[in-house]
């Protein structure tokens, strides 16, 4: 999942102002860059729908946003796969997980080891935050748009929190919980496709433990590499293709690691090894983009063998 992200910067934030126009009963305040007027939640409540434009305060979910990965301002659905709701609808209580998603091999692995441990994909909704004036998602350098593409072809669930200049991670996070929760579904555990960072884990337990929902590292091993050789059998076995995205480190790219070329642990682990670097990229040394629509979804998700048992 790559490095925990930077802590909220100490300055007063639009939220802080949106906050104060509503309680004012102010239909507009002015944006602390860029001076603009903004629309508050009241103007849009008292207009009565979504008007389709992806605005900032926007209390309708964005639902008449056509391309929502290109527009939206809130957490949202992106993807909505009608399947999920079938169990709701006829008033069973639908348990889920709730995986951050970044579109890297470490997620696509923690989403299998997740369906195998008894989880349809009915069980999974993804959560993907990333940067709402560029639209990539930190680190990995991807575009929300081909997270939506990852998992329209899975047919899973996704909501995206676009995260802001200024403002919380943990808030935006919980707002985008609170998305899934306002479907009716009950969010059973929030997972991450962490491996060993021991002190990521604990900035995750200490803050998104706030959120309420239990904590689930269905990687982790508290010894360092100790599964590496597991999970990457298993990305054989998934058919799934997975290239470099971004690789920061120069020592993974004096390695032979290179901007979408793929991702060949097997090649690279002595390369990688000698310079230090680790064979995963768990230290931030690179960042992959897993290929899922080269394969069909139920091999890329495990439900293939599960289907022939």
């Amino acid at each position: 999942m790559g490095p925990a992200p930077d802590p909220p910067r100490d300055l007063e934030d639009w939220a802080g102002l949106h906050a104060r126009a509503v309680a004012a009963g102010e239909e507009l305040y002015a944006d602390p860059d860029s001076g603009l007027l903004v629309m508050t939640e009241l103007c849009h409540r008292r207009r009565g729908k979504c008007c389709g434009s992806g605005c900032r305060h926007c209390p309708f979910e964005h639902t008449n946003v056509r391309d929502r990965s290109s527009r939206i301002q809130q957490p949202a659905w992106i993807a909505k796969p009608a399947g999920i709701w079938l169990a709701h609808a006829e008033g069973t209580e639908r348990r889920v997980a709730v995986l951050c998603w970044s579109g890297g091999k470490d997620s696509f692995l923690a989403l299998r080891r997740l369906i195998k441990g008894g989880r349809t994909r009915g069980g999974v909704v993804l959560l993907t935050t990333f940067d709402a004036g560029t639209r990539l998602v930190a680190h990995q350098e991807v575009a929300i748009a081909t997270i939506e593409r990852q998992a329209r072809h899975l047919g899973l669930p996704l909501v995206g929190v676009p995260l802001h200049r200024r403002g919380s991670y943990v808030e935006r996070l919980g707002m985008g919980l609170g998305v899934v929760e306002g479907a009716g579904l009950v969010v059973d555990a929030l997972a991450f496709g962490d491996l060993h960072l021991a002190h990521i884990r604990e900035w995750r337990e200490t803050e998104l433990g706030k959120l309420g929902p239990r904590l689930c590292f269905p990687l982790w091993s508290d010894v360092p590499g100790a599964n590496y050789e597991e999970l990457l059998g298993d990305l054989a076995a998934s058919g799934v293709v997975c290239t470099y995205s971004a690789v920061p480190d120069e020592n993974a790219g004096a390695a032979g690691a290179s901007v979408w070329a793929a991702y060949s642990p097997a090649w690279a682990s002595g390369l990688f090894e000698a310079r230090g670097v680790d064979v995963m990229g768990e230290k931030g040394e690179f960042h992959t983009l897993a290929r899922v629509w080269d394969v069909a979804p139920e091999r890329a998700l495990g439900l293939e063998a599960a289907s022939t048992g």
